[in-house]
């Protein structure tokens, strides 16, 4: 059989630990016995970037701004313990971040439903795609901490040297001061993709912040988010029957567990970190999740939404099998291989993403899956499969 043949690399973003592991036998066992699969590699595991102050994290990022379409492993984002076992020599920042932040683009997280899993909210029939903003906020802060009593104060020097000053507190012995920023361009980009997505999928979008408490900072948002929906989108929302809906971050939580699904809840930063987890938890798996950024200038990279899987890391390098669930980097390789075709007007190259995407879900269907979705599955799982075993399976379906 001959190989699908690329014309144009995909930016691989290697990274840490079990997704390590698995990362190659992918590529190797379920791509490239049928693409000849062209990428340009950046290993992005946290030694690497240690090695290179980060820098490597720049180059990728580069690179994907050359080529428009990356695709990433999970990182560790190191904390003081991890710089300790790793002997790093900086708590480096997210590498999430700074390639989001390059990039300028709006993450958007989309369940990846199966018929045999029920979702744990009862009410949840739809999809409920989370809509990140990918830049700023506490992922580019700046952070002091503060050993004695004194003033915190805000100040920020305008292109001309003048001086504006706001006191955050006077505080009475030690602590911690946080100072974070967003750009009105940014904030626009992210309204911008958030309605377009929301056309394109005809489903309603729904945006929360918290501008009664933030009344600067979270109510920038809202009117930005106001302003472009009025004057460039809600003529185009009512042509096809769909809404724009604002409320408080609480309220929409509190709304969404009584809701059916099928919207787009975009949201800030740190809040669409955590509500895209619980969320892909909800539905079935962290491992269940699809997850791509959409820059404006036309890049894209799609990303395994979870982490590291440091626990089953440990176990593998005890020479134990692990049940770890790889369809969210299978994900990631197949909405990056479905996209370079699209660009370069390969429409064997998609539909082969289509059909590996297919297999995935037919196979976790007829009842073979891992030990996270056999927890939960109904029907009881057929076959319980570690991690070697269900991408054998997948393999062999696909050949077929």
């Amino acid at each position: 059989m001959s190989k699908i043949q690329m014309k144009t690399p995909i930016v691989e973003l290697d990274g840490d630990e079990m997704t390590r592991v698995l990362w190659p036998i992918i590529k190797k066992k379920l791509i490239e016995p049928f693409v000849d699969l062209k990428t340009e590699y950046y290993d992005l595991g946290i030694k690497k970037r240690d090695e290179t102050c980060d820098q490597i994290t720049v180059d990728a990022a580069n690179a994907i701004k050359k080529y428009g379409v990356g695709v990433k492993n999970a990182t560790i984002t190191p904390n003081q313990e991890r710089v300790d076992e790793y002997d790093l020599k900086a708590q480096w920042k997210s590498p999430n971040g700074t390639i989001r932040a390059m990039l300028d683009g709006t993450v958007f997280r989309k369940p990846i439903l199966v018929n045999n899993i029920t979702p744990a909210v009862k009410s949840w029939k739809k999809p409920i795609v989370v809509g990140r903003h990918a830049y700023g906020d506490v992922y580019k802060n700046a952070e002091i901490k503060a050993k004695t009593a004194g003033k915190a104060e805000i100040v920020f020097t305008d292109k001309d040297g003048n001086e504006t000053r706001e006191t955050i507190m006077e505080l009475a012995g030690p602590g911690i001061i946080q100072g974070m920023h967003n750009t009105d361009a940014s904030i626009s980009s992210f309204a911008r993709a958030c309605f377009k997505y929301a056309l394109d999928e005809r489903i309603d979008c729904w945006f929360a912040t918290k501008d009664t408490i933030s009344k600067r900072y979270d109510q920038t948002f809202k009117l930005i988010f106001e302003n472009i929906f009025e004057k460039e989108y809600k003529t185009k929302f009512e042509a096809v029957g769909i809404s724009f809906f604002y409320t408080l971050i609480d309220d929409v939580v509190a709304r969404m567990m009584k809701t059916e699904g099928g919207m787009l809840w975009a949201c800030k930063n740190y809040d669409g970190d955590v509500m895209s987890d619980m969320v892909a938890s909800a539905f079935g798996s962290l491992a269940m999740m699809s997850s791509v950024l959409v820059s404006p200038h036309g890049y894209f990279e799609y990303e395994a939404a979870h982490g590291t899987v440091q626990r089953h890391y440990y176990k593998h390098l005890k020479g134990e099998k692990t049940s770890t669930n790889a369809v969210a980097l299978i994900f990631a390789w197949t909405g990056a291989l479905r996209k370079r075709g699209e660009l370069d007007n390969l429409a064997d190259l998609s539909d082969f993403a289509d059909r590996l995407e297919k297999t995935v879900i037919d196979t976790i269907e007829d009842g073979f899956m891992t030990g996270d979705l056999a927890s939960i599955c109904k029907p009881a799982a057929k076959e319980v499969l570690d991690s070697a075993q269900f991408l054998d399976l997948l393999a062999k379906r696909l050949a077929d």
